[in-house]
């Protein structure tokens, strides 16, 4: 895809949704951060389910972990890898409070150092959070890197530097969001609605779905 496509598949999602967010609930970079933690392998629909009655209790690394692993289970035990997610949670609320006086830190190198935090949800985390121009590669957004021509890559990394590359600056902040959306109700793995596709004249999808015609790639 050329510069002139990119620049007018962006302007088309940006004047579909100027002011795009994330779907998952919060009100602090710490609820963000352990609300992304809880995300992997699951929705932000059920992510949410848990933490809007969590926050409520407890909202900060102290309060997290004054409640112990124990009292933070019934919240979230509905969320897949919930053992798992747990002792993450207590873990990081432990290291937040040690090293970074109970505030979540605004780099990289620090952000990976927290159990259960790679390179994605620090993505996230320094993007939405921070106002950082990183651009987080979920399973969502890789699909529509690939189906597009937008950002083709064979793994996430390489997708990841390929967005960076690729998209016009003006769009870096909040194109995240806006893929990670279209991949989510749109350009779906299993049956993509191309007919009701804003970006589809851009796309060089081979297999297009409804009236789409099939196009070469871009």
């Amino acid at each position: 895809m050329n510069l002139e496509k990119r620049q007018a598949f962006f302007e088309l999602l940006r004047e579909n949704n100027p002011h795009p967010e994330t779907e998952l609930e919060y009100s602090s970079p710490f609820e963000l951060l352990i609300a992304v933690l809880l995300s992997a392998q699951a929705t932000d629909v059920s992510v949410n389910k848990g933490t809007r009655k969590l926050f409520k209790i407890a909202n900060t690394p102290q309060a997290l972990l004054d409640l112990g692993e124990d009292g933070v289970k019934p919240f979230i035990q509905h969320i897949g890898l919930f053992n798992s997610k747990g002792r993450h949670i207590q873990e990081t609320c432990r290291l937040l409070i040690e090293k970074h006086g109970g505030e979540v830190p605004q780099n990289r190198e620090e952000l990976e150092a927290l159990p259960g935090v790679g390179r994605k949800t620090a993505n996230v985390i320094l993007n939405t959070a921070f106002g950082q121009p990183t651009m987080a590669v979920d399973t969502h957004i890789f699909r529509v890197s690939n189906r597009t021509g937008l950002a083709p890559g064979k793994d996430v990394a390489k997708v990841e530097q390929q967005l960076l590359k690729r998209v016009p600056k003006e769009f870096l902040m909040d194109a995240h969001h806006w893929l990670i959306l279209h991949g989510r109700y749109t350009c779906k793995a299993r049956n993509p609605d191309c007919e009701q596709c804003i970006v589809e004249p851009l796309c060089g999808f081979k297999q297009k779905t409804g009236k789409g015609k099939v196009r070469g790639n871009i």
